[in-house]
């Protein structure tokens, strides 16, 4: 074969294997670009004549904004997922999905902060941690939605803590769920009362109430435990008659509290709506006063966690949902005996936390004030807004009954309250100024215990004369008894009395209740 046969023939070889490589890339294009380009194209127009069918033969939505509010099972948050809050939202036009976080609160502050869930509730406590991890308030508190006056509880043997003066020792342990209200009644009573000899850190905390019930089940009596429970597992407790509440939350006031909190973004450019969802949350709270038993039986069936109705009523009974008044009241529009203020009760819950080690650090930097905004309060108190009309009460709590000497005597001491040294002039009543500051925090102290009766006991010296150190001590005892007293401390609660000489000249103060 010649060399220009053998060179055409090469060519036409090479133009073959081209036109080959070009067909391949053509069928290969065809198959896996061109052809599923005109399979979706197909498809979206398929799509589209279907919307336009569904469009045509449909409905506008009589919603005109969705909100994702944050939860968790807790049984007083029923108004929040109740089918009559979800129908008062719906009446301005919100449609509302509550999401279950488990209540995992550091999830929950960050979903608020990134808008995805824009709404939700927290205790203040919870709300004032997470915040303090963030170093940040990226959620601020327009409502209360309720506070437990009972529902939690410390629990223990009643003969190896008989009060909690018992819980003072040095091996100590509050089993108890973390992050929870649990928790901040234990840290309330740890910063109150003279627990000096508690270890650094006496907490076993558990994961799940149950979890802390079971602890209490393989607990032996000689243990030196406490357990903090909620309802219902309290009255399951209490069911052993060995064991007694040490202290539960009907004694103290405005620390395990439930507010709704919005994210800052989303409240300045929608106002209107989230005042529209306080609106239909207290509306709700105002037609359910009555039927609240009934409320939190379905909620919890919803939930797969059934109660009884007799659990429901106990539960029910230890929780105030906060109606319309009671709010303005706490944001300060009202004026209502016994209703905190709620920088007072953000001042005294981060001084708690504080003291206590539960943060390290005030996000607020001492200013409560940038937790909360009471412009929705405001306006809705301005245009004289309400959801019963003259039908709304502001509770107050309940006053103590004045005793008679054979009551006082029967008293039964509950705890030493903590309280630096008073020191009075050299052998005087005569308190000085530093002590009187000292009085004066005291007084805001009982404000938030009271459903206690306050002993002011004056400690004998027992160097010198016995009976001129006993008139001192008492004259001492009645000085501050009488500050207290003027500073609003009701006289029903307060009584004095002087010890046997103890080698000590100081005043001490102790809480305690009658008998029964």
């Amino acid at each position: 074969m010649s060399d220009s046969a053998s060179m055409s023939k090469g060519k036409w070889v090479a133009m073959a294997v081209v036109w080959l490589f070009i067909f391949g890339i053509g069928t290969a294009a065809y198959k896996y670009w061109w052809a599923p380009a005109e399979v979706k194209q197909a498809e979206e127009q398929a799509e589209v004549e279907h919307q336009a069918i569904l469009d045509a033969t449909s409905s506008n939505t009589s919603y005109k904004h969705t909100v994702l509010f944050a939860a968790d099972g807790f049984s007083g948050y029923s108004p929040w997922r109740s089918p009559e809050f979800k129908a008062e939202a719906g009446r301005y036009s919100i449609r509302l999905n509550v999401k279950d976080d488990g209540a995992d609160y550091s999830a929950r502050i960050k979903s608020i902060a990134d808008g995805t869930t824009p709404m939700g509730v927290f205790t203040i406590d919870a709300l004032y941690k997470v915040s303090s991890q963030l170093n940040d308030t990226p959620a601020t508190i327009i409502m209360l939605g309720d506070e437990t006056k009972g529902a939690d509880a410390m629990v223990a043997n009643g003969k190896k803590f008989p009060n909690i003066d018992s819980l003072n020792s040095p091996d100590l342990k509050i089993v108890c769920l973390s992050d929870s209200p649990s928790e901040t009644l234990a840290r309330v009573v740890m910063d109150a009362f003279n627990l000096d000899q508690l270890p650094a850190n006496p907490f076993e905390f558990k994961d799940s109430p149950k979890a802390v019930y079971d602890a209490y089940k393989a607990s032996k009596p000689t243990d030196n435990k406490v357990f903090v429970l909620w309802e219902p597992y309290v009255s399951l407790v209490l069911k052993n008659p060995d064991y007694r509440i040490v202290v539960d939350s009907s004694k103290f006031s405005g620390y395990i509290v439930d507010v709704l909190v919005v994210q800052r973004d989303f409240l300045i450019k929608n106002e209107d709506v989230v005042s529209n969802i306080v609106k239909a949350y207290l509306t709700t709270v105002f037609n359910s006063r009555n039927k609240m038993v009934d409320m939190v039986v379905a909620d919890a069936k919803a939930l797969g966690e059934p109660l009884t109705k007799e659990q429901a009523e106990k539960l029910v009974e230890g929780i105030w949902w906060k109606n319309t008044q009671e709010n303005f009241a706490h944001f300060g529009m009202t004026a209502a005996p016994g209703i905190q203020p709620m920088e007072d009760i953000c001042r005294n819950i981060s001084n708690v936390l504080l003291k206590t080690g539960a943060m390290s650090k005030d996000p607020t930097n001492g200013r409560p004030s940038l937790m909360y905004y009471d412009g929705i309060m405001r306006k809705l108190f301005d245009s004289s807004w309400h959801p019963g009309f003259g039908k709304e009460m502001v509770r107050e709590e309940r006053t103590l009954a004045a005793l008679s000497e054979d009551d006082r005597k029967r008293l039964k001491p509950v705890g030493t309250l903590q309280v630096p040294r008073l020191v009075f002039a050299r052998g005087t009543a005569r308190v000085s100024a530093g002590s009187l500051r000292t009085l004066d925090d005291l007084s805001e102290k009982l404000k938030t215990w009271p459903q206690y009766y306050l002993t002011v006991r004056g400690n004998t010296s027992s160097k010198g004369d016995v009976d001129a150190n006993r008139s001192l001590a008492e004259q001492r005892a009645k000085s501050a008894s009488d500050y207290l007293k003027s500073k609003g401390v009701h006289e029903n609660r307060i009584h004095i009395e002087t010890s046997d000489p103890n080698g000590s000249s100081t005043v001490a103060f102790i809480l305690g209740e009658m008998p029964y």
